[in-house]
């Protein structure tokens, strides 16, 4: 290890604003499947609230967001798939707001947004990873 490394091992959590907590609890268990890892409180009246599909060695923060922050972001965040199709008509069936069209390259990946706008990718990962 050189000087300029880190012992950072793994990415553990990402962090998605939200502006009602039980609503987006709900979301990503109920629409998306999603376990609840942890769902406490901290502090003077803080919630912490972290979900995950099964299996999953990340997870997704449920943080509130700031007061007059814009609602709504690119998360960044892309979720992997072996089937996006599939997906993409199970969380149709939801209700949940997503691309009309799956995008077929470079691999078949689609966007949806969550009760609050923000928006989270589904990517299929070649059977061969």
């Amino acid at each position: 290890m050189t000087s300029n490394s880190t012992r950072i091992t793994d990415v553990g959590t990402v962090g998605v604003p939200v502006i009602d907590q039980d609503r987006a609890l709900a979301f990503y268990r109920d629409a998306l499947g999603f376990e609840v890892w942890m769902d406490g409180s901290f502090g003077e009246g803080m919630r912490w609230i972290e979900v995950a599909p099964r299996g999953a060695s990340t997870s997704v923060a449920l943080v509130r967001s700031i007061e007059g922050a814009p609602a709504g972001i690119d998360t960044g965040v892309r979720l992997s798939t072996d089937d996006a199709a599939a997906d993409h008509a199970a969380l149709l069936s939801h209700g949940v707001d997503v691309d009309a069209e799956i995008m077929p390259y470079p691999v078949p990946m689609f966007t949806f947004r969550d009760p609050d706008g923000n928006r989270l990718y589904v990517v299929e990962r070649p059977s061969s990873r």
